[in-house]
């Protein structure tokens, strides 16, 4: 701890640099209130400047008044992704993100080479990893590819810039990581805790620096008198940031749909389905992401011209099941079950279904089935679950909480809105600051009651692809 932080109540800062946009919260360490927060937009695209991160995140801490007063920081981030340096640290090319598909063959291509590579990472590469979005580099843009000198993910590229570190000091051996994100690159053993130099060679088509491994409470460095924790993957600073316990199955419906645990053991799942990720708090983070989830929502609310409120109404006036009708919602592609290429498929048509109440409702059942799918893969993979932690901003429409009961067969709790992202990044900066993890409460804004409705995802079920 910096030595004028000594004997005070200091504040830490948390930071979710998100596929959408950058959000920062000043907290105090000792409460977990939140002091004053800022954001900034992101870019639209798959393919971004890294540059761009750096400018919102700087936006948004001025916007949150600054970091005078921060003893601190720790930076939680979009998962996957790929950032390339050159020896001299700049960024060879824009940056891919988790939800950039044209890396699908590359995974073939991955998973046929190496038939081990579950056994060695815990996971099936999939478009979302790091080493498919290499292995298309190496494949699409071989003059890239071959002045990569570093790899780094979103946050520990925005870790090693705000250590003061970029092209005009270009300390590539400075990169600093997280076991959470590492484990979804696609060449890190989240057992071993180290990376896998060989699938690294086998995806870019040689060796590079990587960023090194901290523990959860070890500092990455510093900024002048303020800590810099090592940061997380998104999920796994959710994880952190709602206290999350054995038990406890997090599904979070934002950009993307994830539905993930924190357990003791690590899954190998040869199936796919799930990737056995690590957290922030060194146990395993077995996790189903779906690339569709709040921009379902979205798009049918657009096209029935109503708020998203509305859309709620009318999805509660239909009954369960919405007579028959019933929306496989893969309107980008998917993830989980791992079809990039597909596209959303309306089925049941009939003179009955084809209502905008039903429509509205196939909407929020779609969604919810495809992640309730993710919590059955999970259970096969040996997760106990006890109770569903419902985040997101789509959470807090009543609909989606109501109909969420009726999905799952576990209880639903919708903890109050936040940005758990940022907040268990918080969480982390408040741990390296004081060598301990801190407990702050989680308020509870819904508990509904548990009304599982089997037709629901029985019509599902009879359509999945």
């Amino acid at each position: 701890m910096a030595e004028e932080f000594v004997g005070a109540r200091p504040h830490v800062a948390g930071v979710d640099s998100s596929t959408q946009s950058c959000k920062v919260v000043i907290v105090d360490a000792a409460t977990g209130a939140i002091v004053r927060s800022g954001t900034a937009p992101h870019p639209h695209g798959t393919e971004v400047k890294a540059e761009a991160w750096w400018q919102a995140m700087e936006s948004a801490i001025a916007a949150a008044g600054g970091l005078d007063d921060v003893a601190a920081i720790s930076i939680g981030g979009q998962q996957h992704g790929m950032v390339v340096l050159d020896h001299g640290g700049r960024v060879i090319r824009p940056a891919l993100l988790w939800n950039d598909t044209r890396s699908a063959q590359a995974a073939l291509d991955l998973a046929a080479e190496v038939p081990d590579i579950v056994e060695r990472t815990g996971s099936v590469p999939v478009a979302s990893f790091t080493s498919t979005k290499l292995r298309w580099l190496r494949d699409a843009e071989p003059l890239n590819a071959e002045e990569v000198a570093a790899v780094a993910l979103p946050h520990d590229w925005l870790t090693w810039r705000l250590r003061g570190f970029g092209p005009q000091n270009p300390r590539l051996d400075a990169l600093t990581t997280d076991r959470s994100d590492a484990s979804g690159t696609g060449y890190f053993n989240s057992t071993t805790g180290e990376y896998d130099r060989e699938l690294l060679i086998t995806a870019l088509g040689h060796d590079a620096i990587l960023p090194r491994v901290l523990e959860p409470s070890q500092s990455a460095g510093t900024l002048g008198a303020m800590v810099v924790g090592p940061g997380a993957g998104d999920n796994a600073a959710a994880a952190l940031g709602l206290g999350a316990v054995a038990g406890d199955i997090i599904v979070s419906i934002g950009t993307s749909g994830t539905v993930f645990a924190v357990t003791d053991d690590q899954t190998h799942d040869a199936s796919g389905a799930v990737a056995g990720f690590a957290d922030a708090s060194g146990r395993a983070l077995p996790l189903v992401a779906t690339l569709n989830a709040a921009r379902i929502l979205d798009s049918t609310a657009a096209l029935l011209a109503v708020t998203h409120e509305e859309l709620g109404r009318l999805a509660l006036e239909a009954p369960a099941g919405a007579h028959g009708l019933v929306l496989q919602p893969y309107f980008e592609g998917e993830r989980t079950p791992n079809l990039p290429d597909a596209t959303a498929t309306l089925f049941g048509m009939t003179i009955e279904s084809t209502t905008r109440s039903n429509l509205a409702r196939a909407a929020v059942e779609g969604l919810l089935c495809g992640l309730a799918d993710g919590l059955d893969a999970l259970r096969a993979n040996g997760v106990i679950a006890t109770r569903i932690l419902l985040i997101g901003g789509a959470a807090q429409n009543a609909a989606v909480s109501t109909i969420a009961a009726q999905v799952f067969d576990v209880p639903v709790v919708v903890p109050s809105p936040g940005e758990y992202v940022s907040l268990g990044a918080a969480v982390q900066a408040a741990w390296v600051l004081s060598g301990e993890r801190p407990a702050w409460s989680t308020p509870v804004v819904a508990t509904p009651a548990v009304d599982f409705k089997p037709i629901i995802r029985e019509q599902y079920s009879a359509h999945r692809q």
